[in-house]
């Protein structure tokens, strides 16, 4: 089971290098579905399914299709793919540094560590519960939520707003 852990991990960290070493938006799509759907493994294998399921379908179902929205906004001629040297560079850098911060740090991760939250007598999981409860009791906070990712949503079109055209251009 720990291998799986770690090809979960691995397939984590390989995402957002992926997703940080390119320049183009392009081919930075798939890193974010590969290191979404590597954290929703992550998440299951410490008992968190519901979760897990709710960030696969919440993100793969709002943040890219707004993602999607703005990389075609931001279309390049000539985007730089994986195969650049340049890109290259950027991930030879970024596995260095997970390398070096991975053998910094070794001393503490070992497998006994990897505790799942799960127990079979009860009869509901724990983020399940969670969720019920953020419904409930958290409504301020579902509300500052709603208004973050509306901001998010302004902070992204102008970011990806070329030389004078974006979605918020005076049309």
């Amino acid at each position: 089971m720990s291998y799986l852990f770690s090809l979960f991990l691995l397939g984590l960290v390989v995402g957002l290098v992926a997703v940080a070493s390119n320049p183009a938006p392009y081919f930075a799509a798939l890193g974010l579905v590969g290191a979404a759907g590597a954290s929703c493994g992550v998440l299951v294998g410490y008992g968190g399914s519901f979760l897990s399921l709710v960030l696969f379908l919440v993100y793969l179902g709002g943040m890219l299709v707004v993602f999607a929205y703005s990389a075609a906004l931001a279309a390049e001629p000539f985007p730089e793919s994986w195969g650049d040297s340049s890109v290259i560079g950027y991930v030879l850098v970024y596995l260095s540094m997970v390398g070096v911060a991975a053998f910094w740090f070794h001393g503490g991760w070992y497998e006994g560590s990897w505790g799942t939250n799960s127990n079979n007598f009860l009869m509901m999981m724990a983020d399940a519960s969670g969720a019920a409860l953020l419904y409930s009791s958290g409504g301020g906070m579902l509300i500052v939520s709603g208004w973050v990712l509306l901001l998010t949503l302004f902070v992204v079109l102008e970011l990806t707003r070329g030389l004078s055209r974006g979605a918020l251009r005076v049309v």
